[in-house]
């Protein structure tokens, strides 16, 4: 196993962290950001308004992306454990 290939098996993994984490971050900003709008126009400043809808949505984007994450997940393991006798011998 050369340098490259571990370059490349690192690059992999960190663009499937980023492509699995990045759906359910970015709705978890967006709502922390309208909920922050909504509490800066009502003058509600109460902190754990905010934990609800955060929740509500992760849930919500974990039900709808979940299957895909895990079934894009569940390839990249399969490909991996494929190349081990390519990678060792």
């Amino acid at each position: 196993m050369d340098s490259q290939q571990v370059f490349t098996f690192g690059q992999q993994a960190l663009h499937l962290m980023l492509m699995l984490s990045a759906p359910l971050l970015l709705t978890v900003l967006a709502v922390g950001l309208l909920v922050s709008i909504f509490q800066a126009a009502t003058q509600l400043n109460e902190a754990t308004l905010s934990f609800v809808p955060k929740i509500l949505a992760a849930v919500a984007v974990l039900t709808i992306i979940g299957p895909w994450m895990i079934t894009t997940l569940v390839e990249y393991l399969q490909s991996m454990l494929q190349a081990i006798p390519s990678v060792v011998g």
